[in-house]
């Protein structure tokens, strides 16, 4: 396992670098977007109205404070289950050049396959850090697309040494958590062969 420190945008030769089980920490512009994001690039066909070339697309809906008309100060900003954004994430990779996706869980074969035609990594930031997250997180810059509402909008985030993310899926195809849902099965069976008769129950 290696740890990269990375400052947005990254490169191709970047990604090559990181395996599954890699830690990164990312340094730069971060942009949030979940569902209806996705829904609008992908299915509606609109424009990103934030540049996301070789950089990353946050699976979050923050909680912000507006401190003025333009002027908002992120309170929390914990990731969303990845696997809502399966269906649409290989496209929205295309259509928008993000290298770095972070959110909660895994992905599966539609965004590993994406991961690898367009040299992108999935991460996993760890469940419960909303606040430490947002701590990481030293200006908001802006947001896009807030008629969707506050947790679906577009929030542009500067970071600092933003992490850890765990990389799930590598741009070689490789994926963490369906690797190990097959090794588990695999151990588990075992296991239940070995126990076999061993045990009685009452009926």
């Amino acid at each position: 396992m290696s740890t990269f420190h990375f400052t947005l945008p990254v490169s191709d030769e970047d990604i090559k670098k990181v395996r599954i089980g890699d830690i990164i920490y990312l340094t730069g512009d971060i942009t949030t977007g979940r569902d209806d994001v996705h829904h609008r690039v992908v299915v509606s066909g609109m424009e990103s109205p934030v540049d996301l070339k070789g950089k990353a697309i946050f699976h979050a809906g923050p909680i912000m404070q507006k401190e003025s008309e333009d002027k908002y100060k992120i309170i929390s900003v914990g990731p969303t289950t990845s696997m809502r954004m399966e269906k649409a994430e290989a496209d929205f990779l295309r259509k928008t050049g993000a290298k770095i996706i972070i959110g909660k869980g895994g992905m599966g074969p539609k965004t590993t396959q994406g991961c690898i035609d367009n040299v992108a990594l999935h991460t996993i930031y760890p469940g419960g850090c909303a606040v430490v997250a947002a701590e990481s997180c030293t200006e908001v810059e802006g947001v896009e697309w807030l008629d969707l509402g506050m947790p679906e909008a577009m929030w542009k985030l500067k970071v600092k040494e933003f992490g850890p993310l765990i990389v799930s899926i590598d741009s070689y195809g490789n994926n963490l958590i369906e690797d190990n849902k097959v090794r588990f099965n695999e151990r588990k069976e075992a296991a239940l062969a070995e126990l076999k008769g061993k045990l009685d129950y009452m009926s």
